[in-house]
């Protein structure tokens, strides 16, 4: 394996947003896995240092017919004093990538003995065998004398994902926060080492499939207590505790509102795809517009050139969960009023959290310390390191907020 990827994990305790400092973590070849490679410690906002592996060559993901499997996999073990160990197989790292690793951990109860929880990765969509999707209409028939939950499109705080088909009472049901959740699917069904565009486009193609499924209640109004399953067949692809990467993780935070409509509905359009290889379908190709990125399609143009020149990009009246709006502008140094104040607020709640994040005096004015404090906060989750508080870390602030304050628990 001639080239290498790179990889950064973080651990965080299942009960809130509490990061898992001085965590052990040993990382080794999920095929070798009695050898470790390397051994890191998690710092105080639970995270290891990024660190290279080696990966397949990238010419690999950009072929739907490759010689080999385009990704390595890589075993992750990680022990904390209190905590149940976890061991996560089958991380997947590209060439050129930057993987990042969820961890979540269980504290110990006392008098309970340690046992070690298990996170399994199976084969990416794109490599794998997967039952392929059966056929829906992508405008769903509702009643409207009947009672609507949803008047409008939201982008709700969680989704509730049941792992397996609709009628597997033994699958489990996960509350999962929902761009979590849509950058999990996108880490499932396309490479991040394709075009930018392409990924824009897939991504906005899943969103909308999802918020179809919330908006119509599809699975509730079914008698089904979830909003959707990771069966292929019914649904898209998610895996509990999976590694996502970078650049999806960065367009899913600027892009989460938005999904795709047709002039004169309401509803999300209900999106399908299909790899475009081994199984067509009358939606999105998923190696077709990897195609039409490398030839300079914009993500609007690889939707049109799919579902038709009516297809639009639309924006959510609301958003879920979320202490306060977006202002409608990035805030940066010479910003001052409410929402800078908000800003500073929240901000000094997660650094209680996060100590790596300076603490401030909620003044309401954007200087220097709040600059630095949000490019702190934008190192810690993943963010652009730019000091300025854009859409994405206005929302990113938010999320964690309202994580590590508990004020918007499910039930």
């Amino acid at each position: 394996m001639p080239d290498s990827g790179s990889l950064k994990i973080s651990v965080v305790s299942s009960l809130g947003l509490i990061p898992v400092a001085g965590a052990t973590v040993s990382i080794s070849y999920t095929g070798d896995p009695g050898e470790p490679l390397m051994e890191l410690v998690t710092d105080n906002s639970g995270q290891t240092p990024v660190i290279e592996l080696p990966a397949p060559p990238l010419s690999l993901s950009l072929s739907p017919e490759p010689e080999a499997q385009p990704y390595s996999e890589y075993n992750i073990t990680v022990t904390a004093e209190g905590y149940e160990p976890v061991l996560v197989s089958g991380s997947e790292v590209f060439a050129d990538q930057l993987s990042i690793q969820p961890i979540s951990m269980e504290p110990v109860a006392v008098g309970q003995e340690d046992e070690e929880k298990k996170v399994f990765i199976p084969v990416h969509t794109l490599f794998g065998e997967y039952p392929p999707k059966i056929p829906e209409d992508e405008i769903k028939p509702m009643d409207e004398s009947g009672e609507i939950v949803l008047s409008r499109v939201v982008i709700p705080e969680y989704v509730i994902v049941h792992d397996g088909v609709p009628n597997d009472s033994t699958a489990p049901n996960y509350w999962v926060r929902y761009k979590d959740y849509i950058k999990n699917v996108a880490s499932c069904e396309i490479y991040s080492t394709w075009p930018e565009s392409a990924l824009y486009a897939n991504i906005l193609v899943i969103m909308s499939f999802t918020l179809n499924r919330v908006y119509t209640e599809w699975y509730r109004n079914q008698g089904y207590p979830f909003t959707i399953t990771s069966s292929t067949a019914y649904d898209q692809k998610w895996v509990y505790g999976r590694n996502i990467y970078e650049n999806i993780d960065v367009l899913v935070d600027t892009i989460f509102a938005n999904y795709l409509s047709r002039p004169g509905v309401r509803q999300p359009i209900f999106t399908s795809y299909c790899d475009g290889q081994r199984v067509t379908c009358s939606g999105l190709s998923q190696w077709g517009s990897k195609y039409l990125g490398d030839e300079g399609y914009s993500a609007i143009e690889i939707i049109r050139y799919y579902y038709g020149n009516d297809m639009y990009i639309n924006t959510a009246d609301i958003i879920s969960g979320v202490p306060s709006s977006y202002p409608g502008y990035e805030l940066s140094i010479g910003s001052s009023g409410e929402k800078v104040r908000q800003l500073q607020t929240q901000l000094n709640r997660i650094a209680r959290n996060y100590p790596a994040i300076p603490t401030l005096t909620p003044d309401g004015i954007y200087g220097p310390a709040t600059a630095e404090a949000v490019r702190v906060f934008q190192r810690v989750f993943n963010l652009p390191q730019t000091g300025v508080t854009d859409y994405a870390t206005w929302y990113e602030i938010s999320d964690i907020y309202v994580g590590v304050s508990r004020i918007a628990e499910p039930n």
